[in-house]
C-alpha cells in the first residue's frame, strides 16, 4: 500500500512540473524533440502559440 501511494504522489509530482503549452520552456522543449517525434496536437499548439504569437 506504501509502494502505491508513493508512486502516485511522485507521478503527481511529474505531471506538476511539466511546463504549461505555449509557454517559453514548452515551446524550447519542443524545438529539442525531434520533428518526427511530434504529435499533430504538439504541432498545431507549436505553430499557434510559438510561431504566430
Amino acid at each position: 500500500m506504501k509502494r502505491i501511494l508513493f508512486l502516485c504522489l511522485l507521478l503527481t509530482q511529474l505531471i506538476a512540473c511539466s511546463a504549461e503549452v505555449g509557454s517559453d520552456k514548452w515551446c524550447d522543449n519542443l524545438e529539442q524533440k525531434p520533428k518526427g517525434e511530434w504529435t499533430a496536437n504538439e504541432a498545431k499548439d507549436y505553430a499557434k502559440h510559438c510561431i504566430f504569437k
